[in-house]
């Protein structure tokens, strides 16, 4: 499995657009796409919100990646 890390900069980020943000995939539509069709797991569990807030510590899967995320870079 492909392990991707990736710091938000606020303190959370939307579903469908980190699957954008990271490259799962073209653009925010198409993530939500992915999670109403049952391709996203947050924390091991399918997520059905597209816009569900992802904070970091959760870990995010799709395809063969693995997303982790981490806080924000500090300044």
């Amino acid at each position: 499995m492909n392990k991707i890390e990736f710091a938000v900069r606020e303190d959370f980020v939307e579903l469908c657009q980190l699957l954008k943000l990271t490259g799962l995939a073209n653009s925010g539509g198409q993530g939500q796409l992915m999670v109403a069709d049952g391709m996203v797991r947050v924390d091991g569990k399918r997520e059905q919100r597209k816009r569900a807030k992802i904070r970091p510590g959760q870990v995010v899967e799709c395809f063969d990646a693995r997303i982790v995320i981490t806080g924000p870079e500090p300044l």
